[in-house]
């Protein structure tokens, strides 16, 4: 498994860039690079290959090799089925063909329409006055629907099938996975609008949906913890098909209708269990941790992401990995 974290690509990150180097980590998640400055290359988007070649460059230049792109071109269109789709499309293909060019594995994508990860609490109180985030659908019950109008889960079937067909063929030929997150929270409707990826069986289903050698997962722990009692026995069962591609390390409490965020050491799940079996049907790719609480003399202005709580994760993580090697 290769320890990674997410680092955003700008020069803004270059003091988190030096600390998780000095933490040991040798790989990157990163997201797309900003086309002004220092990744400007005339009038180039971020999936261009200039821009997505001097952003890798820097990452390698601070110590860090490129595992995987975490970011995403427009896709509003795609998965409502709108007009102007097939011009969003273009523009993922054109991103992963340079992927593919500049040797950059995976692609992490969702299929959540009109809003991403959610949250009704981003400062609950934590383990000795730390912070972390938290769910609770009653609360976002009251919130009022989504501006774009509802839309069904059997709709965004049909527009992921699609979107998969022409997506597919462009990822094997330039060999990078593309590794699908869980919704968050994988609850459906939410605020009127269906969610998908929020089941083991809707995994399978996916996979199943367009079969390739790319078409795989993104296993954000958190998500999948809300989706079964036995992640242990999930792992296997998309282990042991080889569609594993990338891990969120990290656990919660609750359930999908009401959870929060725990430490590392502090959630309901065996995390132990679950390296150790990522390690039993030969999970090789890049796991990070993810959303860590804000801690002390850190800033809870990005919650999920403090810098200090970081460190906390990868040595936890890294402890774990020296124990499996042992």
């Amino acid at each position: 498994m290769k320890l990674a974290e997410f680092v955003p690509p700008g020069p803004e990150a270059d003091a988190l860039r030096r600390l998780v180097v000095q933490a040991g980590v040798q790989w990157a998640v990163g997201g797309l690079p900003v086309t002004s400055g220092v990744d400007r290359r005339g009038s180039d988007a971020p999936w261009d290959y200039l821009p997505l070649l001097s952003m890798k460059q820097r990452y390698e230049n601070a110590g860090l090799r490129l595992a995987v792109i975490e970011a995403r071109p427009p896709l509003q269109k795609t998965k409502r089925g709108l007009p102007g789709r097939d011009e969003e499309i273009d523009a993922v293909c054109t991103l992963i063909e340079n992927m593919g060019r500049l040797g950059i594995p995976v692609w992490c994508y969702e299929w959540m329409a009109d809003f991403n990860w959610l949250r009704t609490d981003t400062a609950v109180p934590s383990r000795g006055g730390s912070l972390v985030s938290g769910y609770d659908h009653a609360l976002m019950e009251q919130a009022p629907p989504s501006e774009a109008g509802p839309i069904s889960e059997e709709e965004l079937w049909a527009n992921l099938e699609y979107f998969l067909r022409r997506v597919v063929p462009v990822a094997e030929k330039a060999n990078v996975k593309l590794a699908m997150h869980p919704d968050d929270p994988p609850i459906s409707p939410v605020r009127g609008v269906g969610r998908i990826m929020r089941s083991v069986e809707n995994f399978q289903r996916l996979l199943d949906l367009v079969p390739s050698p790319v078409n795989g997962i993104t296993f954000c722990q958190g998500n999948f913890r809300l989706m079964t009692d036995d992640l242990p026995a999930v792992i296997r069962h998309f282990g042991r098909q080889g569609k594993i591609f990338f891990v969120h390390f990290r656990d919660v409490r609750g359930t999908a209708e009401k959870f929060v965020e725990t430490w590392h050491d502090d959630g309901p799940t065996d995390m132990w269990e679950c390296l150790r079996t990522y390690h039993e049907v030969g999970f090789d790719g890049p796991i990070r941790p993810d959303h860590v609480p804000t801690v002390e003399g850190d800033s809870n202005d990005q919650p999920g992401y403090s810098m200090y709580g970081r460190l906390f994760a990868l040595g936890y993580i890294r402890g774990m990995q020296e124990a499996l090697r042992s």
